[in-house]
């Protein structure tokens, strides 16, 4: 019933709200300093944990391949639910940037955080997605991975299809720095998270093997990207129930 639905989501909220401002001041601290905000985006990681953890809905990672905690990578995951972003740093090990909507800056507090954390884009504007591309590039020549959902966004209407075609950031930058794509399927978090209500639902994650780019060009882009796409949508389509 639609009532437990909302009931349960101001739950969630609550405890999202409150997990987030409890560990708000140490970010804050550690986002003043470059050095400092590895500790930043690990607090980022436990208020994840706890978050899925106090609202009753424990994550099971599968894992194909163990990942290197010091290699940079580009992950790539499907991207159906507002949830998929908290859920990312549950999933991903390495320090990474999100390559986010500049939207996001907007929000109280969580706003702040984001934009001294991780890399925003205006997707409408060319000067922006030059710069975020730039700032994506010297992170992961610095060694930090790069999070990026490669439709660009929430489009579907007909979960688990993915309809957006990916776009060519990630895969260039990958190839640029002879980085490793590692494919990510969400194959949840739209029954838990469809609109904006929450509902209960086991959460599954795969990460899957990286795809090397080594050698690869940037004629190769529209190659890669469909490999990471014949990853991800059949995983999708195995758990779609």
């Amino acid at each position: 019933m639609k009532i437990f639905s909302w009931i349960y989501t101001v739950w969630c909220a609550f405890w999202f709200l409150v997990v987030f401002l409890l560990l708000f001041p140490i970010v804050y601290v550690c986002l003043q300093k470059e050095q400092w905000k590895p500790i930043a985006h690990y607090c980022n990681r436990i208020w994840g944990k706890i978050f899925f953890f106090v609202i009753g809905q424990p994550v099971k990672v599968t894992y194909e391949e163990e990942l290197d905690p010091k290699r940079a990578y580009v992950f790539c995951a499907n991207h159906f639910s507002y949830l998929d972003i908290a859920m990312m740093g549950v999933v991903v090990k390495n320090y990474f940037a999100f390559m986010g909507k500049s939207s996001v800056k907007k929000v109280p507090l969580f706003g702040y955080m984001f934009t001294k954390l991780h890399i925003q884009v205006d997707r409408s504007a060319k000067d922006s997605r030059i710069k975020a591309l730039t700032r994506s590039i010297k992170a992961l020549k610095s060694g930090r991975s790069i999070m990026i959902f490669p439709e660009g966004g929430i489009f579907s209407t007909n979960f688990p299809e993915m309809i957006q075609p990916f776009k060519d950031g990630a895969f260039s930058m990958a190839i640029e720095n002879k980085v490793p794509i590692v494919p990510i399927s969400l194959l949840d978090n739209y029954k838990v998270m469809p609109e904006m209500l929450f509902k209960w639902h086991k959460i599954r994650v795969i990460v899957h093997k990286p795809i090397e780019t080594t050698g690869m060009t940037k004629a190769d882009i529209d190659t890669l990207k469909k490999q990471v796409y014949d990853v991800i949508q059949p995983t999708l389509n195995k758990f779609r129930d």
